[in-house]
């Protein structure tokens, strides 16, 4: 399985190689294929002065420190069209931000430049859009090397919701692999008036059912102090959560897990035989 996970901006080259280490060891341990991700800018904020990030040049030299550092892959975002020139030799995996799922510009661009050095394209469902919608974003980037990202679905005024009918319809339907980002899930978008909201008590919830489904990667935000960052604090995982959010909530299982599962297996197969006798 994919995570993609990390803090929602850039703080620091020293910070974001202490999470990406963290995380980087707890995924090795798992064997899920680990992708940090952070932004250099948050262009996106409610207010005028919620904090933005160090900005494209700053923050792709610490994504740069972190796979020299770390040695693992990385995924950060774009919003214009020239920054992905820039961006691309920074990253393995370029991301379209949900607002800008549409920007036919930005989209070809991004997959016209990545596709020559074989990166992904990771591309966020825009809150906005119906599952069979992303059928237009595909038509502009065709399925080579693209992801997407279901990060909940507008309900109303300042609150989204998971549809899990609509991200089974996407597996079925589209042929890329379809990605999970939970914590935005629980965004409240501006619901704290000059800045977003959120629960992440909701997470582990989800991540299970995502998980349950088959979901082919997951999208976490965490934070050493979510209540102290920059952005997103409200929806985003402490840092020391992730790996018990991992076990209880079925991406991973215990040797005891196993065997008990493995053991309901062989009886469930046992009774299935004698009820033919």
């Amino acid at each position: 399985m994919k995570i993609i996970a990390g803090p929602c901006q850039l703080e620091s080259s020293e910070h974001a190689i202490e999470i990406a280490s963290a995380l980087k060891e707890l995924c090795d341990k798992y064997e899920f294929e680990f992708y940090f991700k952070s932004s250099y800018d948050k262009a996106n904020r409610t207010s005028l002065h919620g904090k933005r990030g160090p900005g494209i040049f700053q923050g792709l030299q610490w994504l740069s420190d972190v796979r020299d550092e770390v040695g693992c892959k990385v995924l950060t975002d774009v919003h214009e069209v020239w920054q992905v020139k820039e961006v691309l030799p920074t990253v393995d995996v370029l991301q379209i931000p949900a607002f800008l799922c549409r920007q036919t510009d930005l989209l070809i661009r991004s997959v016209e430049l990545a596709s020559l050095t074989n990166k992904v394209v990771n591309i966020k469902k825009g809150q906005f859009l119906a599952p069979w919608d992303v059928k237009g974003i595909l038509s502009k980037t065709g399925t080579d090397n693209v992801w997407i990202t279901d990060r909940g679905t507008s309900f109303g005024y300042n609150t989204l919701v998971t549809d899990f009918t609509g991200i089974q319809y996407m597996r079925n339907e589209f042929d890329v692999p379809i990605i999970f980002d939970d914590t935005h899930s629980v965004q409240k978008p501006g619901g704290n008036g000059n800045s977003s909201g959120g629960n992440r008590d909701y997470v582990p919830g989800l991540i299970r059912a995502a998980v349950a489904q088959g979901i082919d990667g997951l999208f976490i935000e965490c934070h050493q102090d979510p209540d102290n960052a920059p952005s997103d604090g409200p929806n985003m995982l402490k840092l020391e959560d992730c790996e018990k959010v991992f076990k209880e909530r079925g991406i991973v299982m215990s040797d005891f897990q196993l065997i008990c599962f493995g053991i309901a297996v062989a009886l469930l197969v046992y009774w299935s035989i004698g009820s033919y006798d």
